[in-house]
């Protein structure tokens, strides 16, 4: 994975090696750094909190600014945990989606987090994309393999073609929850723990699963291996931050041309 930095220790972004070949596509995952707001948002949040909108702006322009992307090209909705996808024909705010897919060059797709899952996927033979934002719900809800399918009905993508990143997001030994989420979840996916009598799920590997179930070759698809509470000092985490934090970013889109 790529990383852009300010410092050698602190990345502003790290780039899905799986899309780097790619040269006119951007797809890049935020971190907690580079940008200006206080704790215990700092510092680079993208998403919407507790924290004020001009810094969130402020940031959000400094995030696609350093991945040369001009931030009126941008496509993003407010997220709901469900399973509503969006094909996007022009750039903006949009309400009540969770994955976004796009066959137009020149949009920037994103999606933000802060413990669940970013899945970014990419047709280079159809010149389409996909960002999706899969928390429990959305995983259950098999918001995944419904993305891949929708890309095949509008836009002819074949599954064995494209390309996904599993993002960073909350790890299966962090991932505590109860029997009520729990049986949702393929036993391939979770364990139980004696001593804490709670269950332990694994949204990468549920994700990864759908993936391979739609058609994607195992080679296809790059899993991060951070996560937002063992690596939380590049990360915001909701449960481990209490619900107070920032959100992170996950963007992919094709540009009008080669980049520079």
């Amino acid at each position: 994975m790529n990383e852009s930095t300010q410092s050698e220790t602190k990345p502003l972004f790290r780039i899905p090696a799986i899309f780097s070949q790619f040269t006119n596509v951007v797809a890049a995952e935020s971190t907690r750094h580079g940008g200006v707001s206080p704790a215990p948002f700092h510092s680079l949040n993208l998403g919407g909190t507790q924290d004020s909108y001009e810094n969130v702006l402020e940031n959000n322009k400094l995030f696609f600014e350093a991945l040369h992307i001009p931030f009126v090209t941008v496509a993003k909705s407010h997220q709901v945990h469900g399973t509503e996808i969006l094909n996007v024909t022009e750039p903006g705010r949009f309400e009540g989606y969770d994955a976004l897919i796009t066959q137009i060059k020149g949009i920037q797709l994103a999606v933000t987090v802060a413990d669940c899952t970013p899945i970014l996927i990419l047709d280079p033979r159809g010149n389409a994309a996909a960002a999706i934002h899969a928390g429990w719900r959305g995983t259950v809800g098999k918001i995944v393999a419904k993305t891949v399918l929708k890309m095949q009905e509008l836009y002819g993508s074949k599954p064995e073609n494209c390309l996904a990143y599993i993002g960073t997001c909350i790890d299966e030994c962090s991932f505590e929850v109860g029997e009520d989420v729990a049986q949702h979840f393929d036993d391939t996916c979770k364990r139980w723990d004696d001593e804490k009598r709670k269950f332990f799920v694994d949204l990468k590997k549920s994700n990864q699963a759908q993936l391979l179930e739609v058609g994607l070759p195992a080679e296809n698809i790059e899993i991060s291996p951070y996560s937002t509470v063992l690596n939380n000092e590049d990360y915001f985490s909701y449960r481990n931050e209490n619900g107070v934090t920032g959100r992170m970013l996950a963007t992919i889109g094709f540009t009008t041309g080669e980049l520079k």
